[in-house]
């Protein structure tokens, strides 16, 4: 399967320090080969960077880990192909407008049967089973808040989201990433790690290559980060591993909305969360 990595914090940061670390699992430390891609909210729009060729080899992506584009969120991906060929295409994130708000979406499984009708303005434009659940995703919401002529909330959007993940999620794998550049959505459907990072900063070391940072060097007192992965992407930090079914909103650098059951409503304590130590 692909590999995920999320971030959303408080204030503009840079993701060049984990990006650096995630990149290596593009075929140096993981078999994650077919292609990679990120995506940067900043004021008025977003940066998205695709490539189809190995991040660990990619000099685009050498470049963004040298080059800090600070952004309260980040989506990044590196693909695996389960379904379609590897092409720019077929790389994450996808991305999509709806009302006025530029849309991204990361996909880490493998959904069989899932051939929805697409009505809509919202089309595949390569052939991956991901980009076509996206599609659907963004043509149900749509319908769901026709009546509406501003962007819509994160609060009013979070349970749809999830309902609609739920409906997915029986087809397969549908670990997920998504924004409008407002909130940064993650649903587990097997595994996602989160991380919450905050003052006091320690000095982190990343798994996938020897580099170590002291991160209270380069934030404040009041600066709030959360990084959502696939794996632990540091050793010696409390990455929480989220529970099957889970989805979680972040705005400002924390969870703001969580819900573990759709079809119940119900919310899971923070103390029934798995801590785990990466390494």
């Amino acid at each position: 399967m692909c590999q995920l990595l999320g971030m959303n914090c408080n204030s503009q940061a840079s993701i060049t320090f984990s990006f650096t670390g995630f990149r290596q699992r593009g075929g140096r430390t993981s078999h994650h080969v077919d292609g990679w891609g990120v995506g940067f909210y900043e004021p008025g729009g977003c940066r998205v960077f695709h490539d189809d060729q190995p991040a660990s080899e990619s000099p685009l992506a050498a470049f963004l880990g040298d080059y800090p584009i600070p952004s309260a969120i980040v989506i990044s991906h590196l693909r695996r192909a389960t379904q379609g060929v590897r092409s720019l295409a077929n790389c994450h994130p996808f991305q999509r407008e709806w009302m006025g708000q530029p849309w991204l979406f990361s996909h880490n499984g493998d959904l069989r049967g899932f051939e929805p009708a697409l009505t809509g303005p919202f089309r595949p434009i390569g052939t991956t089973d991901s980009e076509r659940a996206f599609c659907w995703l963004m043509q149900e919401l749509r319908a769901q808040f026709a009546d509406r002529v501003r962007p819509v909330g994160w609060a009013e959007l979070a349970p749809q989201i999830a309902l609609l993940a739920e409906r997915i999620a029986r087809h397969g794998n549908f670990n997920f990433l998504l924004s409008n550049g407002e909130a940064l959505f993650a649903h587990c459907s097997s595994k996602l790690y989160l991380l919450q990072r905050q003052h006091p900063f320690p000095t982190a070391r990343l798994i996938d290559c020897d580099i170590s940072l002291d991160l209270g060097r380069l934030n404040g007192v009041d600066d709030r980060m959360a990084l959502v992965a696939t794996e632990p992407l540091t050793d010696a930090e409390p990455w929480v591993r989220l529970a099957t079914g889970e989805m979680r909103v972040f705005v400002g650098g924390e969870t703001v909305w969580r819900q573990v059951d759709p079809r119940t409503q119900a919310f899971a304590p923070a103390d029934e969360r798995e801590m785990v130590a990466a390494g």
